[in-house]
């Protein structure tokens, strides 16, 4: 799965890439927007030029052709044709020759007087056998059966044919023929052919496009002229079914034309003709795709001046932040420092500002670890200066003990044995929590001393298993609860019995310390003045407090019978912690 580019890319490449493939999405949603909605237009356009054009267009040839009928039909009627058909074979030669002779002329004038035509066939009984030079001709009505209008003329009185090529004295020449059948009383006289020139009606339906694809369709559909490409027989069968009595204009799929076309046709009113033309969508969307090429030109071009600006966008914003990674990269403490520009006012010259600020923080700070790190150092040579010192406070204490002794003074000398023994265990080289042993061993010599003072009037008892003499335990814990509990709780009395018990219990180490002294005092204030003991006791529980936090910690209380308990809650630990670390 590809994660965020974001994220494992440059950004000058990530923002040239962005700026361009946005444009390029927009360009080609320009240039396809374009096209789409020209041509479209262009097609409507177009669409309503042809179908005027058509409507004309049909009016005129429409005209032509109707001319040609009605000169058809007042021409079967004339008397001195009918005349000349139905008395065929029944009069002498002679009246017979003067009749055709008139009949020829008058259809021959026809022809003068109407460049459209190109020439009149008369079928007929019995014909003359006119001049090949003519353009009338007389044909024998035995041989209309061998034409390709005589089906049609079997069901109709008149009808059109298609284009199709006849011999003349000029050569071949392509025509579109109208032929009408000739009755006169109830009696089938011949039929009247009159061709029209086809090339004549070809440039009138081409008008001024030369290239154009049109047709003329008659009353039942049927092409009866063609220019251009037209479709086959087979494809036109399909379109014919959608045209309707009136104009309109519909989609077309061509052969060789990927858009297809546009198929637009006209029928006048009270008009048996169809114009119809077939525009390939090429030709139609030909200025769409011209506009299409010069906006993608003109893209192509702002394209380039784009992802010009872009790239120089792209440096001048990831350039601040080279800048800055490499004063990052070459930044050393007490070394060379790179000069960063300070003439931004933007967020690049906040990100310079800070990182200078952070530098000068991290200067004092480096400047106050050193301070600190010489301070440390004079400490650990005093302190290694002030070990000296508790050894001569042992020697002192010896060459005491040696006096008392030379002098007979035996309990000043176990007085002063007891408190080498207790200034040991004290200091214990510095560490902070020592055995529960020695911490028993130096409330021990505490209790001795005192009862050498006291007399035997003090008791103590110690309750404590050997699995509780090697766990470790906070120095300096139990000594300030017994000072306590001697100087305060018998003051007033001769004597005392003060009980340790230690045990582990639950995870934790439970440490008892009772007495059977006048008790705690009901004010507190009195307490806290106390010079001594009061002291101690806030010392301990402020330690307990800095090492362990809660639920650990110190509660004193009153016995029933008379006297102070005090229970401390300390952790279990079975190896020494490392070096003393408060919270």
């Amino acid at each position: 799965m590809m994660g965020n580019p974001f994220k494992k890319y440059r950004i000058d490449y990530l923002f040239f890439g962005c700026f361009a493939l946005l444009i390029l999405v927009m360009l080609g949603c320009t240039v396809w927007t374009s096209y789409s909605l020209s041509s479209k237009e262009l097609a409507k356009a177009t669409s309503v030029h042809q179908q005027k054009l058509l409507d004309q267009l049909n009016n005129e040839i429409a005209s032509r052709l109707t001319m040609i009928e009605q000169i058809s039909l007042s021409t079967s009627r004339d008397n001195k044709l009918i005349y000349f058909l139905s008395k065929s074979g029944s009069e002498d030669e002679f009246t017979r020759f003067q009749t055709f002779k008139e009949v020829q002329q008058s259809l021959a004038n026809l022809t003068y007087s109407i460049p459209l035509i190109q020439g009149i066939d008369l079928y007929m009984k019995h014909p003359f056998q006119a001049d090949s030079y003519s353009y009338i001709q007389f044909r024998d009505l035995d041989k209309a059966s061998e034409q390709s209008w005589y089906p049609d003329m079997r069901k109709n009185d008149f009808v059109w044919t298609g284009k199709q090529v006849i011999k003349a004295f000029q050569g071949d020449i392509a025509v579109i023929s109208f032929v009408r059948s000739i009755e006169y009383n109830n009696r089938h006289l011949g039929y009247l052919v009159v061709h029209a020139k086809a090339d004549s009606l070809e440039e009138m339906l081409a008008g001024s496009s030369a290239d154009a694809n049109r047709m003329m369709l008659d009353a039942t559909g049927q092409p009866i002229l063609t220019i251009g490409k037209v479709p086959d027989e087979a494809q036109w069968s399909e379109w014919k079914n959608k045209l309707t009595d009136r104009s309109g204009l519909f989609r077309v799929a061509l052969q060789g034309e990927r858009g297809g076309g546009l198929l637009v046709y006209s029928k006048m009113n009270q008009s048996n003709w169809t114009m119809v033309e077939v525009t390939p969508w090429s030709s139609i969307a030909k200025g769409s795709v011209r506009l299409a090429e010069t906006i993608g030109v003109i893209g192509a071009v702002s394209i380039v001046l784009a992802l010009l600006l872009a790239l120089w966008l792209s440096r001048q914003l990831t350039s601040p932040i080279r800048t800055l990674v490499s004063a990052m990269n070459l930044y050393t403490l007490s070394g060379r420092k790179v000069d960063l520009p300070e003439d931004y006012r933007n967020e690049f010259g906040y990100l310079f500002a800070g990182y200078r600020k952070q530098m000068d923080r991290i200067e004092e700070l480096y400047n106050s670890l050193e301070a600190r790190h010489e301070q440390l150092r004079r400490a650990e040579i005093e302190t290694l200066q002030a070990n000296i010192n508790p050894h001569f406070l042992y020697n002192t204490l010896d060459q005491l003990n040696w006096m008392a002794i030379s002098a007979g003074q035996p309990e000043m000398s176990r007085i002063l044995e007891l408190m080498g023994r207790m200034f040991r265990i004290g200091l214990s080289n510095g560490e902070s929590f020592i055995t529960v042993a020695d911490e028993l061993e130096h409330v021990q010599c505490y209790l001795e001393i005192q009862r050498l003072r006291l007399g035997n009037g003090l008791n103590y008892k110690i309750e404590v298993t050997e699995e509780a003499r090697k766990l470790y335990i906070l120095k300096m814990v139990l000594q300030p609860f017994v000072e306590n509990a001697v100087i305060h709780g018998f003051h007033l009395q001769s004597g005392g019995t003060v009980v340790i018990r230690i045990r582990p219990e639950e995870g934790f180490l439970r440490i008892a310390v009772e007495d059977n002294g006048v008790g705690l005092r009901s004010d507190p204030d009195r307490q806290a003045k106390r010079k001594t003991g009061g002291y101690g006791i806030r010392n301990v529980r402020e330690r307990i407090k800095a090492y362990f936090g809660h639920p650990y910690g110190v509660v004193l209380s009153n016995r029933e019978e008379g006297g102070t308990r005090v229970l401390i809650t300390l952790p279990l630990m079975r190896e020494r912690p490392g070096p003393a670390n408060p919270n």
